[in-house]
């Protein structure tokens, strides 16, 4: 049980479907490389909207981004230019896109006076970065070849980006709706108004499932038959 709720058959699904897309974005001189960056270039463009907290921008910015990074890889293997650079440089922009968008979120907190989202940011970034981690190394040691390790833990990256761009449209829509007379349910008296507490269950919620699902891969290793050390 690998406790993921991502499926392999879903991710396949998924893959069929961006192959099309992805085929017309190589016609018009696309490279797999350049739709790498061109992902990274709309996650550095939603973690600004973060930071100046347009917070519903930054949501649909990251579901694009998060889409539109279906294509790099759709591209290589319907085109047969899949390599290893490819991958390298789409495994490191995804990281780097995922670090930018929680930094813009964390400088968003604090220009809204929300020390506390900012810290909760940082954790999760922190957490998010453990999961990625966990799969290049035990993968990098023989661990999990190929993709398998992607499909082990509650929270790979497409759950990371469902959650944050759920909570980044909660915040968005809640802003001016906590009124500190505590005129509706969304009210907590005498703290965290204007979007702060989805802010916080958002980043939390990240947080915990990312630790858990480093966890998970961490069980996944060091229960495989010791022979797999000597591979």
């Amino acid at each position: 049980m690998n406790g993921s709720v991502v499926s392999p058959e879903l991710r396949a699904r998924v893959r069929g479907i961006a192959v099309p897309i992805a085929l017309g974005l190589g016609r018009l001189g696309l490279t797999p490389n350049g739709l790498t960056v061109v992902g990274f270039g709309i996650a550095v463009v939603a973690a600004f909207a973060a930071a100046q907290q347009a917070w519903i921008a930054a949501a649909v910015l990251v579901i694009f981004g998060g889409v539109f990074d279906l294509f790099d890889g759709a591209l290589a293997r319907a085109t047969n230019r899949v390599s290893r650079v490819g991958a390298f440089l789409d495994s490191v922009f995804d990281r780097a896109g995922e670090a930018v968008l929680f930094i813009g979120i964390a400088v968003g907190c604090l220009s809204a006076g929300f020390g506390a989202g900012a810290v909760l940011a940082t954790t999760a970034m922190a957490a998010s970065f453990m999961v990625s981690y966990t799969r290049a190394k035990s993968e990098s040691l023989g661990f999990t070849p190929g993709t398998g390790m992607a499909n082990v833990g509650l929270a790979p990256r497409e759950v990371r980006l469902v959650i944050v761009t759920i909570g980044l449209i909660v915040v968005g829509l809640s802003r001016g709706l906590w009124q500190e007379s505590c005129g509706n349910l969304l009210c907590v008296p005498g703290q965290w108004f204007d979007g702060d507490l989805p802010m916080a269950l958002t980043l939390g919620l990240i947080t915990v499932l990312a630790a858990i699902t480093a966890l998970q891969r961490i069980l996944h290793v060091v229960r495989q038959p010791a022979s797999k050390e000597h591979e």
